[in-house]
């Protein structure tokens, strides 16, 4: 057993259910970003919404998406499981996408389109809160614990992420950003099919591939039975605690609400992000230092939001200057306004070995940042971005028009800002959440993105 230990730990080569879940994730950020490419042209150019109400759907939307981690990673911990987690998560996005489908095919009739788009927003709200959080813990769990291979699986996996980001505005944008608005459809239903090939490609090969080390299945039971507890069962769920913190939930609630003025969804969003990890932390079955391992993750968390809030822009307010305000000729070509966001994709798969060579060869030196460098460089990094935008903007007036190598250029740093906080952050709960609560500490996480989203 010693042996076999040593060798698990001295192997350099990956898993090769790695690189199921890689295929896996890589399909549905395709659907997801693939969709998200088209969201607000679709509002604006078709359902003739305007841009502050798109901009505002946009922000609610993608705010939820990163919510429902939260369900999705409690139901795989406690009851589920991760597998069927991510299949119930794909199969109700699929069925979103289609009917944003429906809703690009009736757009003419917005009564009808417009209850189509918000029912088919719905699916892919729910089915990503199942997805999202369980494919990443089942990354973690291909390895054993202190196996230091992990922070560069999730840094292959990242690659997956983007491979997806990158594919998705070219192909969806290429059939639904026509300047036509009856072909946002075909957008969309191109988005639906790569949902469906995530999902066929996962039940395929998932039995096969999928496992620890020693052939077991990884997923398939409950994440709370990974840890033994008295009487081999695992800890009961403490309603006190729970219901102290739904009260906490609730005060939240009507403060951002009543208080601080802010819409329902935003309110909602905050007041959990605050109550979910105080629930989580104050936890009874939580020793020292599983308890400090959290705050650790919390912390990263908190700093997460900023750089999201800034990031997420591009699916919006950097869409409507690329569609406005921007001259977007590219070596002869008029590049659609959907297709701007490629970029980011690009970059990330050109540039995500690099750093992840770059972190090996200062950890090897003994130079390597600690984590909380790495994110203040990642948040440094976007706010340069920004900054360079914003000089380039300034003398533009109303007819003035940007050129689009300078939102390449954003793209571009914005990456290496990406790549600084991202994967590493996810790395980090990976090695460091209590195995009983590791999707819903995913789910926790993504909390971070949801609030700099909303």
């Amino acid at each position: 057993m010693i042996v076999r230990e040593e060798q698990m730990y001295s192997d350099k080569s990956h898993p090769k259910g790695l690189y199921v879940l890689f295929v896996t994730e890589m399909w549905e950020r395709f659907s997801y970003y693939g969709m998200r490419a088209l969201f607000v042209l679709f509002m604006t150019k078709a359902l003739l919404f305007d841009k502050a109400l798109g901009s505002e759907i946009y922000g609610s939307y993608t705010g939820l998406v990163y919510l429902t981690p939260l369900l999705g990673g409690y139901m795989a911990d406690r009851y589920w499981g991760n597998r069927k987690s991510i299949i119930i998560g794909g199969i109700l996005m699929a069925i979103g996408q289609l009917f944003m489908f429906f809703a690009g095919t009736y757009y003419q009739e917005v009564n009808i389109a417009a209850p189509l788009m918000f029912t088919g927003l719905g699916f892919l709200i729910i089915g990503n809160g199942f997805f999202k959080p369980n494919i990443s813990t089942m990354v973690g769990q291909l390895y054993p614990a202190g196996d230091k291979r992990v922070d560069s699986a999730f840094t292959i996996f990242y690659m997956g992420i983007n491979l997806g980001a990158f594919i998705a505005p070219l192909l969806c944008g290429y059939l639904g950003d026509t300047g036509n608005a009856a072909d946002f459809r075909w957008g969309f239903l191109a988005a639906c099919l790569g949902m469906c090939v995530s999902l066929i490609l996962f039940i395929t090969l998932k039995n096969k591939y999928i496992v620890t080390p020693e052939g077991e299945q990884i997923g398939e039971k409950p994440n709370s039975a990974r840890e033994v507890k008295t009487n081999d069962e695992a800890a009961p769920m403490n309603y006190t605690s729970m219901a102290i913190w739904v009260g906490v939930f609730g005060l939240l609630l009507y403060l951002f609400k009543y208080r601080a003025d802010m819409d329902w969804i935003g309110s909602f969003i905050f007041s959990l992000t605050i109550a979910a990890p105080g629930y989580i932390i104050t936890d009874p079955t939580l020793d020292k230092v599983e308890r400090q391992r959290i705050w650790v993750i919390y912390i990263a968390a908190f700093f997460v939001i900023f750089f999201w809030a800034a990031f997420e822009q591009a699916g919006s307010s950097l869409t409507f200057i690329a569609d406005n305000q921007t001259d977007r000729n590219f070596f002869g070509w008029d590049m659609p306004p959907s297709m701007v966001q490629i970029f980011n994709g690009i970059f990330v798969v050109i540039f995500a070995v690099p750093f992840s060579m770059l972190w090996d060869k200062l950890r090897a030196r003994g130079k390597e940042p600690i984590s909380p460098a790495k994110q203040a460089m990642g948040l440094a990094l976007i706010a340069l971005s920004y900054f360079i935008i914003a000089h380039n903007v300034k003398d533009l007036g109303t007819t003035g028009l940007l050129a689009v190598h300078w939102l390449i250029l954003l793209y571009l740093i914005q990456t290496f800002g990406e790549l600084c906080l991202s994967p590493i952050g996810l790395s980090l709960v990976g090695k460091l959440a209590p195995k009983r609560f590791a999707s819903l500490l995913f789910g926790v996480f993504f909390l971070s993105n949801a609030s700099g989203y909303a």
